[in-house]
């Protein structure tokens, strides 16, 4: 009986018992014990890095966020700072038209140099270029002759050498369109029933760029291009000479090379189109202009009132929606706005013709914070006296050349909000910094957590394994007992039957 119990006994001890080497091959997570350990380090890690987090995410947020109000902020300087620039100079207002009746005859274009005035206008000639025509040969391949071949135009001249590879016609039309050292004639080639003619033409308008040709060397044939009638060679034909245009302004006679006439009249461009009929005149009349002058003030009043709508929006609070802009409260453009407000409330007192403060143009502040702008009142101001709107608003003393220099000083390269934002940038650096060291941090904490949690695992694996295999030993001994008790019972009964 002994001997039985005792073989089953070492039987299971050798079939069933768990070994170290088992217990430590468990390495998946949560296979011993069951746990979602890779979620649970998850949460811990948050958890553990869940305040400094928050306060780096916050950090960002709120310098991200300042960075872009300024930026929004400096563009609306900048939107200002541009529509001031016209104002800047005290003549900057002052426009004239200039008209004239008959636009065949001329037209003309006034800078703010002119003075209103009208004037009658008479065109005897216009300026006109030279142009010259040789006498008319078979083809344009036709060969005119050899050797050099001098052209020159108002003092200026050059010499072209032809030989027999140019001496044609076309060739030497080509040879003095692509000269380097042109002196303003171009050639080309008219042909008609008669033949084919060679054209110079001048340029330049007026009498001092008459063309002159001569000739020298080679085989003779260039003397039928010769045009020199200082010393009577005429072998070309002028069909046009060079000559200034002639016209009286106001019965004064006057000349000029060019058509565009400059000097005539102060702050006037004329353009002479044609002659005036014998006898007939048209008028040029030079009046005010105050539409680029409404313009450019309706411009500055949009613009000032885009910085401060701005500055409302970022620095103020909302009580409807309980909102706070994102620079609330801010000194910076609070200090803006008060320097901002002073030079537009100044009174010139020394300026003239009643033109005083931006309130004698028609621009006065509402209850809303910003500035209305009457155009019945700034266009009575600007007909009535332009040079008091444009001394009010420009020159050194001028309110427009205040409010740049005010801006200029927050928006140059280098100034208060170049500092400003470059502080905010650093803060954004040093909170990645931060950043990347916290990441470090939980990434440590979160491999110590792992690694003891597995070894956790691990030990209740093997904690499992030995509970298995002695409930097998358990379980299989008390078979092996119940199976003992039955033989012994069995022996007993055949006993007492012997």
């Amino acid at each position: 009986m002994s001997s039985a119990i005792s073989s089953a006994t070492n039987t299971a001890a050798t079939s069933g018992a768990p070994s170290a080497a088992a217990a430590a091959s468990v390495t998946s997570q949560g296979i011993g014990s069951g746990l979602n350990i890779g979620a649970i380090v998850s949460a811990l890690t948050s958890a553990y890095g869940a305040a400094q987090t928050n306060q780096l995410t916050a950090q960002k947020s709120t310098l991200t966020t300042e960075i872009s109000a300024y930026g929004t902020f400096k563009s609306a300087l900048s939107t200002l700072q541009a529509a001031l620039t016209p104002l800047l100079s005290t003549g900057a207002l002052a426009g004239f038209t200039a008209t004239v009746a008959d636009k065949t005859i001329a037209t003309a274009s006034a800078s703010p140099a002119a003075a209103a005035g009208q004037y009658t206008l008479q065109v005897q000639n216009i300026a006109t270029s030279a142009s010259l025509a040789s006498n008319a040969v078979a083809t344009t391949g036709t060969a005119i002759g050899t050797g050099t071949l001098t052209i020159a135009v108002g003092g200026k001249s050059m010499s072209l050498a032809i030989d027999s590879t140019d001496n044609t016609l076309a060739g030497i039309a080509n040879a003095i369109n692509q000269a380097s050292g042109n002196p303003g004639v171009s050639a080309s080639i008219l042909t008609t029933t008669a033949g084919s003619r060679l054209v110079l033409s001048g340029t330049a308008t007026g009498a001092a760029n008459a063309i002159t040709v001569t000739q020298s060397g080679g085989d003779g044939g260039l003397a039928s291009l010769v045009y020199d009638p200082a010393n009577g060679t005429t072998n070309l034909t002028q069909t046009q000479a060079a000559q200034d245009a002639n016209f009286t302004l106001n019965g004064y006679a006057a000349t000029s090379a060019s058509n565009v006439v400059s000097g005539a009249i102060s702050g006037v461009s004329l353009n002479l189109l044609a002659p005036t009929a014998a006898g007939a005149s048209t008028t040029l009349n030079i009046a005010p202009d105050t539409t680029a002058a409404q313009t450019s003030i309706g411009t500055f009043v949009t613009a000032l009132n885009g910085v401060l709508t701005s500055i409302q929006s970022l620095t103020g609070y909302d009580p409807t929606t309980q909102t706070a802009g994102p620079l609330n409260g801010n000194a910076t453009l609070q200090s803006f706005q008060n320097q901002l407000e002073h030079i537009l409330g100044q009174l010139q007192s020394g300026n003239t013709g009643g033109i005083q403060s931006l309130s004698d143009l028609g621009i006065t502040a509402n209850p809303q914070g910003t500035y209305g702008l009457n155009t019945t009142t700034l266009g009575n101001a600007l007909s009535s006296n332009l040079s008091a709107v444009g001394s009010l608003l420009g020159g050194a003393s001028g309110l427009a050349t205040k409010i740049n220099n005010l801006v200029n000083g927050f928006t140059q390269v280098g100034g208060l909000l170049d500092t400003i934002t470059q502080g905010l940038q650093t803060g954004l650096s040093d909170v990645a910094k931060r950043q990347t060291a916290l990441d470090a941090q939980l990434a440590s904490y979160s491999a110590t957590l792992t690694a003891q949690y597995n070894a956790m695992d691990a030990a209740v694996a093997a904690l499992k394994q030995t509970q298995t295999y002695l409930t097998a030993e358990f379980n299989q001994g008390n078979v092996q007992n119940n199976q003992t008790n039955s033989s012994l019972s069995g022996g007993t009964t055949s006993t007492k039957t012997g």
